[in-house]
């Protein structure tokens, strides 16, 4: 199954032109879309009820808006709930500013026995539209100083939220982490970049691949303070860059230990009919 995660606020102009994307991308996947209506004040909650109607589509509701973090929190934590080990779980945003059809290449990075993929404004083919030149060189900076301090081979994208993660990592990671999978929740955008930190520190296979941002595509508004996120950032790398007390050191181990029982789990499943039985194109 091909799990897509949602968060929604306020995106009711963006709804009809993104559903209809995700339902051809993933008409030959069993899929089931996930989405948090984060206090919305608009018609996202009426337009979502009638999509029910006609795609698998599961809502979680905030009766207040909550902010990224903890809508992050509740789509992980309920995907977890409802996905088997081999299944893909996709986070991408709702305003139409991720391209659905790039899906089908992260799918098949997972397939090639990685446990994230990125889709990636930065590799050879990737590009972004839409952002101001100051936007732009903010996100370079932020993107270059995460790679400083949190390498990781072959990455070049932190902040972007387009990723497809195997399910058997969610799990182990929040097996390890519990409720600190996302820590900082009142950080703006800063979840985006804890989640990786934490997968790499569980020692994810993780890759990217290219993808066009189309910020020029999105109708709603724009929910990102910098001066918040630019805070987080700090917050983050102080958090993480060294190993506070023995929770952290126990949870590296832990993290060690499930990154051997993923790898042997992958060898075990990972012949392309058993991936096919699971998860992948059905007859129609």
């Amino acid at each position: 199954m091909i799990c897509v995660l949602l968060p929604a606020y306020n995106e009711e102009k963006s709804l009809d032109l993104l559903f209809p994307k995700l339902k051809e991308t993933l008409k030959n996947y069993h899929y089931k879309i996930i989405i948090v209506n984060d206090g919305s004040t608009d018609q996202t909650l009426e337009k979502l009820a009638w999509y029910q109607k006609i795609m698998p589509i599961e809502v979680i509701t905030h009766k207040i808006n909550r902010g990224l973090g903890e809508t992050a929190r509740d789509m992980f934590e309920r995907a977890a709930e409802i996905c088997y080990p081999t299944d893909i779980i996709v986070r991408m945003d709702c305003d139409n500013t991720h391209e659905p059809k790039y899906m089908i290449d992260m799918i098949k990075k997972i397939d090639e026995g990685y446990d994230v993929v990125i889709a990636s404004r930065f590799q050879p083919g990737g590009a972004q539209y839409g952002l101001s030149a100051y936007r732009k060189f903010i996100s370079r900076c932020a993107n270059l100083f995460m790679k400083m301090f949190f390498p990781i081979k072959g990455v070049w994208e932190y902040s972007c939220g387009y990723r497809a993660y195997r399910a058997s990592i969610i799990k182990d990671t929040l097996e390890v982490y519990g409720n600190d999978f996302i820590s900082l929740k009142g950080l703006g955008f800063t979840c985006t970049l804890e989640k990786l930190v934490v997968l790499r520190n569980m020692k994810a296979r993780i890759s990217e691949i290219p993808f066009v941002l189309h910020y020029d595509q999105k109708k709603s508004t724009s929910k990102m303070l910098s001066s918040i996120t630019t805070l987080g950032y700090l917050v983050l790398t102080l958090k993480y860059i060294y190993p506070w007390g023995k929770v952290n050191k126990d949870r590296k181990a832990k993290g060690k230990e499930l990154y051997k029982r993923r790898t042997n789990d992958q060898e075990a499943f990972n012949s392309k009919e058993r991936l096919t039985h699971v998860r992948h194109l059905r007859e129609v």
